[in-house]
């Protein structure tokens, strides 16, 4: 697996499609990703740490994962299909075992960015989308 950072946030509010640019941590490859406008939203919110009067969605999230007693230990981008990525969210519980739980990279991102998560990339998921940027 490769750590990986937000690079960047694309948000046009006459768009259905925003983008996400992951970069990674070491090195130079980096990709894009489009999402929604909330989840862009809740991503752009968490990066400039703006509080909301009551819990959003991520926040929830986060919330009934730390009022269990677990936490999140990390987010993987875990797959590529048909030019959709797909990602878990890796909570670790009360007994130090780590459940693997099913998220749109959207989502996973901004649930991660709320707590300063690491992000990290299967490399058989970098090295296709690599491909796509390369000539």
């Amino acid at each position: 697996m490769v750590k990986m950072e937000l690079s960047r946030i694309m948000i046009s509010e006459t768009s259905d499609h925003q983008v996400i640019v992951l970069k990674e941590s070491q090195g130079q490859r980096s990709f894009p990703i489009v999402i929604g406008l909330h989840e862009a939203w809740a991503i752009d919110r968490a990066v400039k740490e703006i509080p909301t009067p009551r819990p959003l969605t991520h926040d929830l999230i986060n919330n009934v994962i730390e009022g269990l007693g677990g936490g999140l230990s990390q987010i993987v981008i875990n797959d590529l299909k048909n030019n959709t990525f797909y990602a878990k969210l890796m909570v670790r519980g009360n007994d130090n075992g780590v459940i693997e739980i099913d998220s749109r990279p959207s989502d996973a991102i901004a649930i991660a960015m709320q707590r300063k998560t690491p992000i990290f990339v299967e490399e058989k998921v970098l090295d296709e989308v690599c491909k796509w940027n390369s000539p």
